[in-house]
């Protein structure tokens, strides 16, 4: 892959297909993220390999105990700064999601700490 940008979205994207509904495909993966299924399958090989997701034979991706603990962060980081969005710049839900994708893979820890303060003071539910 890429980018850690890269592995951290196709770890999210896999996060959400499978707590929608248990696992994830390849063809699911590549629709969400637009991209091609060959890139995808070459993203799962490497997330395969950092141990990160199972993945049977054309079949179908779930994530390991790690897996799940990384794109856990990575998703509830994404919420948080769309919710810190939407209020502070009062950006509609759309922009604010979009700007969040993009962000979240280049925020420091602190930074999240600060907008989990900022949404607790304004007594935003974000878990």
């Amino acid at each position: 892959m890429a980018s850690n940008e890269s592995m951290e979205m196709y770890l999210e994207t896999v996060y959400i297909l499978e707590n929608s509904h248990g696992h994830a495909h390849v063809s699911e993966v590549a629709e969400r993220l637009e991209v091609s299924k060959p890139s995808v399958s070459k993203a799962m090989k490497q997330l395969r390999s950092q141990g990160l997701i199972d993945q049977e034979p054309y079949g179908s991706i779930t994530l390991t105990e790690e897996g799940r603990k990384i794109s856990g962060r990575i998703h509830k980081n994404h919420r948080i700064i769309t919710l810190f969005l939407q209020d502070s710049l009062k950006l509609d839900p759309v922009e604010a999601e979009e700007n969040a994708c993009r962000i979240e893979h280049v925020v420091s820890d602190e930074m999240v700490k600060g907008i989990k303060e900022y949404l607790k003071a304004k007594k935003i539910d974000f878990k």
